[in-house]
């Protein structure tokens, strides 16, 4: 059953958020994982939430989402991605 992540990133500093991303990118690929979604193609239709960016990546499974996640290659960028932007990140299953 396919997992997917779902980010909400509020950027501060965008150079340093391209650099995660062209980093992070190549290894959520290695994972089987691959983009579902546009940056700044949101629109919310309904509530107060107000993201900057949404990105929705889908993964083969929860297993894999967790291998890319905790993965020796993965956990440099977290850093990077933190000091670029104030993220909430969440998984969920998929049907």
């Amino acid at each position: 059953m396919p997992a997917y992540w779902i980010g909400e990133h509020d950027i501060a500093d965008a150079a340093k958020f391209s650099d995660y991303l062209r980093e992070a990118i190549p290894i959520i690929e290695r994972f089987g994982g691959r983009y579902l979604t546009r940056a700044g193609t949101h629109k919310v239709l309904e509530g107060d939430w107000r993201p900057n960016r949404v990105a929705v990546i889908a993964f083969p499974d929860m297993a894999a989402l967790q291998a890319f996640y905790r993965s020796s290659e993965y956990q440099p960028l977290i850093a990077l991605r933190r000091s670029a932007a104030t993220d909430v990140i969440i998984s969920i299953d998929g049907v």
